[in-house]
């Protein structure tokens, strides 16, 4: 017969069975119940359409996310199974998370790599040997990035005779790579002994512009030694592949280029680097939890809600803008032909009334008593109108006029002649 188990000797074995043969799981799906707790503690459930489960991620590694967990969000979330031992609930205890789709980036990134390594991008006989003691070193990063001051840092320490010259690039987002190619380019001209190309560490995304292929041709291309430093340690990106020698961290670049300047101090020089090594990651945890808070700020601060109604107000400024011009052009088109019809009822009614103005002139003149001046005859005229003869009866008073007189008389007698 079996031995019996106590419940909490049964949840004991099947914690230390989950813990053990699940000491690392990637599991993909939706967020929900997300509570984030006054201990810095995340306590929330990933659920797909056909189940859930419980899950944490305490205070160390949520401090370390890029990104803020929130509800309805799809993730992929890296940890291990662990049991709760006094309720018997198991739960993922979560080390780190990413925003679903960076699996794509992951496919694109082999995609290139398989196809820059069917054209000898890779090839080890290809690779460039570096100087012994290096003079001038180009440094093709970001001026303001934490990468150049660890780099000016030990090179100082290292090496002070060595000559940098900075490139300054931008090291993230669209227009990176192309500006990253560039400066390649320019520094391939500048008969250095050797270039370094590389950042400081960030998400798959920050360091994707090392990732492009017009970075890998660029490097490709060079006559003079490259050194791909990006990111930290366990960041891989293209232009490591392709480069003559990669580094870790842009720190360890300038260490592996670098001489020692004092071989007898070198113990000395250890313990400073150590210090200065625990100092650095210090800083860079600080300034990646302050780069986050100044990130988080710009995306719900005011400025970035004045900048977003600044768009939409010039946006809409363009569409009305576009409107009126259309508007103006429409109704340009519509009196074009109403000009013309105006201008052509114009000179109809001109012609009109030049053609009566003319008649009445005509009739004028042909009934002026000047044009009418014959020996023997006279105008006749009644109360200032010309009138007929035949227009007059006996004991009218008229006038007959030509061009020089006027005479007042009175019908005294009318008599018909027989035509």
């Amino acid at each position: 017969m079996a031995s019996t188990l106590s419940v909490s000797s049964l949840n004991e074995q099947i914690k230390t069975l989950l813990e053990t043969s699940f000491e690392f799981v990637s599991v993909e799906g939706e967020l929900s119940r997300v509570t984030k707790h006054g201990s810095g503690h995340i306590y929330f459930t990933l659920k797909d359409s056909d189940s859930a489960i419980k899950c944490v991620m305490f205070k160390g590694n949520a401090a370390r996310l890029k990104f803020s967990l929130e509800e309805g969000a799809h993730i992929i979330l890296h940890g291990a199974l662990s049991l709760y031992k006094p309720r018997g609930e198991y739960q993922i205890n979560a080390f780190s998370a990413e925003p679903y789709g960076a699996g794509a980036l992951a496919v694109a990134f082999e995609q290139l790599k398989q196809k820059l390594e069917a054209k000898g991008y890779f090839d080890p006989t290809r690779k460039k040997s570096f100087p012994k003691f290096p003079q001038t070193i180009i440094l093709v990063t970001s001026a303001t990035g934490a990468a150049l001051q660890d780099m000016q840092r030990v090179a100082t320490h290292r090496w002070p005779l060595v000559k940098l010259i900075v490139l300054d690039v931008l090291v993230q987002g669209s227009s990176a790579a192309g500006q990253i190619a560039d400066a390649l380019r320019y520094a391939d001209t500048l008969n250095a002994d050797a270039v370094i190309v590389g950042r400081g560490g960030g998400s798959i995304e920050d360091l994707w512009a090392f990732n492009e292929e017009i970075v890998a041709d660029a490097i490709f291309a060079m006559n003079t030694p490259v050194m791909s430093a990006v990111g930290h340690e366990i960041d891989w990106v293209i232009s490591d592949y392709v480069s003559d020698m990669r580094a870790p961290t842009p720190s360890a670049a300038m260490q592996m280029l670098l001489p020692d300047q004092n071989e007898l101090f070198q113990n000395i020089d250890e313990i400073r680097f150590s210090a200065y090594g625990m100092i650095a990651q210090r800083l860079e945890r600080k300034r990646e939890q302050l780069t986050s808070m100044q990130e988080a700020f710009k995306r719900h601060g005011v400025e970035h809600r004045l900048e977003v109604q600044r768009e939409l107000v010039k946006e809409l400024r363009e569409r009305l803008d576009r409107q009126m011009a259309q508007r103006l052009e429409q109704s340009r088109r519509e009196i074009a032909p109403l000009i013309e019809r105006l201008n052509q009822s114009i000179e109809s009614t001109l012609r009109q009334k030049q053609f009566m103005i003319t008649q009445l002139n005509e009739g004028f003149n042909a009934n002026h008593p000047k044009n009418k001046n014959k020996s023997g005859f006279a105008q006749i005229a009644r109360e200032g109108k010309v009138i007929d003869l035949d227009a007059l009866s006996v004991g009218d008073r008229f006038d007959a006029m030509n061009d020089k007189r006027v005479v007042r008389a009175e019908v005294l007698e009318i008599e018909t002649l027989e035509s």
